[in-house]
């Protein structure tokens, strides 16, 4: 009798988990209308709970999850609990993901869509090179020419420069959760990530050996996801906003550079390399700066790895891809580089 209601529960869960995924699919506004006023409840719930904790409670329900696995082989009653538990990390992950795919995009708020011209990508790729270089100089420094930041004080910043954000996002009003250090980064940085947003823990972890440059643009960007702005372009985007608008010069500088590559990239694809090499020049300061991790922390990674870096990065990629296409997102890990099109309409629209 027990296990037959069980078996019901998990059931009714299942089905009504399914049914709110297809409202988020089918019905225009319903995810609008779900993260403007049943979203903010489980930041200001369980994500305020998760964060007077120090450490990221998403790593150690992933662990405690692959022991689950474990477990099923060994034990008739975690079998028993296993649809069940399914059950409720589906509606979790629906909740917290899932139904924030099917919003409207950001670039819907701009009254000047169009197509854009090479020019015109050459201009907003010159004024960011150009701000990249004019901030790498006044950034302080080490003796040997490396940067650096109390990530304490950068934890702050990072949750004002994005609630200063919510005049023009009202979703990004409000109560934070706090960016997080990432407690296995070294196996995160053999996935080439800076970092994750934990829909079940209502997280925003980041990786704490990369470079000291990408940790703003990142804790803001995993802040983002967990105001419900879901798509990469998008939380990439307002990272960028919220950096750049600050009045910390290792932020705006952390906000350029974290968009730098999507432009710059993006112009080279599209021109001839002399007309390349005409334009403004990426200086050495900036591309010291800008880089994932420094070679003594790529050592330390490759010296202590497990699985070798090559595999670790094309499963990551594989799951990010697919999972990013299961909700919709058709280009999948391709999706974002569109924080390019929101940046030219954010500078076209000034």
């Amino acid at each position: 009798m027990k296990r037959k209601f069980l078996k019901s529960k998990s059931l009714y869960l299942f089905l009504f988990t399914i049914i709110l995924n297809a409202l988020s699919w089918v019905i225009p506004g319903f995810s609008d209308k779900y993260t403007q006023y049943v979203f903010p409840l489980w930041v200001n719930s369980y994500g305020r709970v998760t964060s007077l904790v120090n450490f990221s409670v998403g790593e150690f329900l992933i662990i405690a999850g692959l022991l689950w696995l474990v477990m099923i082989l060994f034990s008739k009653n975690i079998r028993r609990l296993t649809p069940g538990l399914l059950s409720i990390i589906f509606l979790i992950m629906t909740l917290n993901c899932f139904i924030n795919y099917h919003c409207t995009p950001i670039e819907k708020t701009f009254k000047n869509e169009k197509e854009f011209t090479i020019d015109e990508l050459a201009e907003l790729r010159d004024v960011i090179v150009t701000k990249c270089n004019e901030l790498s100089e006044e950034v302080s420094r080490n003796d040997d020419g490396t940067l650096f930041y109390d990530e304490e004080l950068m934890n702050k910043e990072a949750k004002e420069s994005m609630q200063a954000l919510g005049g023009r996002f009202p979703k990004l009003s409000g109560f934070y959760v706090t960016p997080k250090k990432l407690l296995f980064s070294k196996f995160i940085s053999q996935q080439y990530m800076q970092g994750y947003y934990f829909p079940f823990s209502m997280e925003a972890n980041y990786n704490s050996i990369m470079y000291v440059t990408n940790k703003p643009f990142t804790m803001c960007h995993e802040l983002a996801h967990t105001k419900s702005y879901i798509f990469e372009d998008e939380a990439n985007f307002l990272a960028y906003l919220a950096c750049v608008e600050s009045d910390d010069t290792f932020f705006k500088y952390s906000g350029y550079l974290g968009v730098l590559n999507y432009v710059n990239n993006a112009f080279y694809l599209n021109v001839s390399k002399e007309e390349y090499n005409s334009h403004v020049k990426i200086s050495d300061k900036v591309k010291m700066d800008n880089i994932f991790l420094t070679k003594d922390s790529w050592k330390k990674v490759e010296e202590t790895a497990v699985i070798d870096t090559g595999t670790v990065k094309k499963a990551a990629d594989t799951f990010v891809d697919t999972t990013l296409k299961v909700n919709g997102v058709n280009d999948g890990k391709a999706s974002y580089d569109r924080v390019v099109e929101l940046l030219l309409l954010e500078h076209y629209s000034k």
